[in-house]
């Protein structure tokens, strides 16, 4: 009967969304009493630790965006940006545009599965002024904005105009910097053959870390692997040094007391020129949970069942929500893996739920992680196994490759890959993006537009 149906909403497409979405589908296939349905703002999933790849163009664009209508069959999508959430109600709106419906979709069940967002820690004009890499249009302007100070710098006369041009600085030293970085110089070095007015020693890309190490998580012995390999290949990183302000043309930096407090370990402190400023420092919530009333910490609070304890049957997963591991006594890190597990564990509890059995508790330790450092380099941490060199490389993209939803995606990224051992990469620059969404939002229907 239409009465009994229950309605199981899950907000965002990320590896969370996509994960527990799909562990609801094999869980509720043939019941016609469940309806899934499944919102994002992007009609496809995004394998974002591919991203550097796509910003270097050693992987095409669609490659590793696989349409979220294609990996489901019981679930329905709504493509739409979240305008409110409401659990007293157990109402979310869908924003509206002059070209689509606003949207109520009434539910039984939540999950939040909405992500995160760049934190710029309220530095004056950073978001304006800075390029980011947290979505895959953050990475297509990148590569144009890459191959465009090329240009630039090729006809440049001005040897401090030019040597601005083409530095390159990254602010953060986590897994996004550090990829991003060796990503980087690799399109750099390939792509300078074809300008011939461009030196080696022309091109300076450069890392600012606050803190006196580099990819944190990692063993000593890793990071330490990482941070010669890296210097080995031309890449500058400036630990103990955090970004002071950046003008558009001119980066400020301050030295950062390290554990020893010996002024003498400190590094140089003084200012950057640089026409490019890429920032991998850290996130924080959407703004949509931001504005919500649920009680935030970073993320929304969660219980040991992944559920919002001041409304029963909302669960919140990945980035979004906040956790504390009781063996660290602090939150479970922001990674994929970690998202999927937890979005694995909701999807068990909603089904316990519906079927009024016992739920279960999150508990997860770290399989391991892995990070691409340069060409045919990379570290990794499997199973208790420390890896480093081409070794780890090939580690990295076995098993990123294998976790890539569609098999035709797997081959097509496969091709890129056996296509970049043996052809220079594209320097041709997209100029054309997508427009943005028209601004003059609609009311909602409360009649015709409720779910």
């Amino acid at each position: 009967m239409v009465e009994n149906k229950k309605r199981i909403l899950i907000l965002g497409s990320g590896f969370a969304g996509i994960e527990c979405a799909q562990r609801l589908e094999s869980y509720f296939i043939h019941d016609i009493n469940i309806e899934i349905t499944l919102v994002s703002e992007d009609n496809f999933f995004l394998f974002t630790p591919m991203l550097p790849q796509v910003a270097s163009g050693m992987i095409e664009t669609r490659h590793i965006i696989t349409p979220i209508r294609t990996l489901f069959i019981k679930t329905e999508f709504y493509e739409s940006k979240v305008k409110n959430i409401d659990p007293y109600g157990k109402i979310v709106t869908l924003e509206g545009t002059s070209e689509r419906r606003g949207v109520a979709l009434h539910y039984d069940f939540l999950v939040l599965a909405l992500g995160s967002q760049t934190n710029f820690f309220g530095i004056d004009k950073m978001e304006e002024r800075a390029y980011s890499m947290k979505t895959l249009n953050d990475a297509v302007v990148l590569r144009n904005r890459v191959i465009d100070m090329l240009e630039q710098a090729e006809n440049e006369d001005d040897p401090i105009l030019k040597k601005s041009l083409l530095t390159f600085v990254i602010v953060g030293a986590g897994f996004a910097g550090v990829e991003t970085a060796g990503e980087l110089m690799d399109f750099l070095l390939d792509a300078r053959k074809h300008y011939p007015h461009i030196k080696r020693e022309d091109i300076r890309v450069i890392i600012l870390e606050a803190v006196s190490f580099i990819l944190p998580g990692f063993n000593e012995g890793l990071a330490s692997f990482a941070l010669k390999k890296l210097t080995q290949r031309g890449i500058e990183v400036k630990l103990n040094t955090k970004l002071s302000s950046f003008s558009g043309t001119e980066v400020i930096i301050e030295g950062v007391v390290g554990p020893t407090k010996n002024p003498v370990n400190q590094p140089n402190v003084g200012a950057i020129q640089t026409r490019t400023l890429i920032w991998t420092a850290g996130v924080t919530p959407v703004d949509t949970i931001k504005k919500s009333v649920f009680k935030t910490k970073g993320g929304v609070i969660v219980n040991e069942f992944l559920e919002v304890p001041d409304f029963p049957g909302v669960f919140a997963v990945g980035d979004c929500c906040t956790l504390i591991n009781p063996k660290t006594q602090r939150p479970y890190p922001g990674t994929a893996q970690n998202a999927q597990e937890e979005a694995k564990i909701a999807a068990h509890n909603l089904r316990a739920l519906v079927k009024k059995e016992q739920k279960k508790k999150f508990e997860y330790s770290s399989k391991g992680q892995m990070a691409v450092i340069g060409k045919r380099t990379a570290i990794a941490t499997v199973f208790g196994l420390h890896l480093h060199g081409i070794v780890a490389w090939w580690l990295w993209r076995t098993i990123y490759l294998s976790k890539i939803p569609r098999f035709d995606k797997r081959i097509r990224i496969l091709l890129d890959w056996s296509i970049d051992l043996f052809f220079d990469r594209d320097i041709a620059r997209l100029k054309v993006l997508r427009r943005e969404a028209p601004k003059d939002y609609r009311e909602l229907d409360e009649v015709d537009d409720v779910w």
